[in-house]
């Protein structure tokens, strides 16, 4: 039976898409329109024992195409790939917990004041999304790359939520959870704009994308915090740690 990490592993290479590249044992996610890191990583294949020569094919599939060699795996899926990596000068970016929650255990999303949260569908909320993701993240100014990103999301049969003030049609948060494999998806990009912030949009928009995982087909979300603060708001979403991702990379 596939483990928890063996599952989410398949969903990040699946993710890739049509645009992966093999390097030895590692599946290469390559954006060609964004250089950011979380658009640009590897992952390697489930109990993967890297040779030298490996590393350094990798290392030249991202440095051929100016990015930085990078990579986002869960440890306990292939326990032998760090000490390879740092070997060939990797360093550790940071470890973060991955936590998950059975769609029915979400509770309603209850957002505070005039918020409402929807699942997007035309490229007008899909834009809404962007600009609130944008400067949630201090992003630069959203593209039609952007817009188009989001709308693959949904063409592919994944799910992207718009928190929107109701007393001014504004977009003030948005997220996403991915088109799914064999069950499994990452709940991704959740933001909300500064003005907007400490009202549970966080927690609503989580609440309602997880809720509307049956209709995707999805029985496994995941989600990667990036600290405590923002683990704290998945928690009150009902979510729960299972695991933990590497993110590390050679500078």
């Amino acid at each position: 039976m596939f483990s928890f990490a063996s599952h989410t592993h398949a969903y990040l290479r699946h993710s890739a898409g049509s645009r992966a590249l093999r390097a030895g044992p590692f599946t290469v996610r390559l954006d060609p329109h964004d250089a950011g890191p979380f658009h640009n990583y590897a992952v390697p294949d489930d109990g993967a024992e890297p040779a030298g020569d490996h590393v350094r094919q990798l290392v030249r599939t991202f440095t051929a195409r100016s990015r930085t060699p990078r990579l986002e795996y869960l440890p306990a899926a292939a326990p032998r790939v760090e000490d390879a990596l740092v070997a060939a000068g990797f360093t550790a970016e940071r470890r973060l917990p991955v936590l998950t929650c059975a769609p029915a255990d979400a509770p309603p999303p209850r957002p505070t004041g005039p918020v409402e949260v929807v699942l997007a569908r035309t490229d007008a909320q899909l834009r809404q999304v962007a600009e609130a993701q944008g400067e949630a993240y201090e992003q630069p100014e959203v593209t039609a790359h952007d817009v188009a990103r989001l709308r693959g999301v949904l063409d592919r049969g994944g799910l992207v939520a718009l928190a929107l003030d109701t007393q001014t049609g504004q977009g003030v948060g948005g997220g996403q959870l991915g088109p799914p494999h064999q069950g499994t998806s990452e709940l991704a990009a959740i933001g909300v704009r500064v003005a907007y912030r400490r009202r549970g949009i966080a927690s609503a928009l989580t609440a309602a994308l997880t809720r509307a995982c049956p209709y995707a087909g999805i029985t496994t979300p995941f989600l990667t915090p990036e600290n405590d603060d923002t683990e704290r708001i998945y928690l009150r979403a009902g979510y729960r740690r299972v695991a933990e991702v590497l993110h590390i990379s050679l500078r």
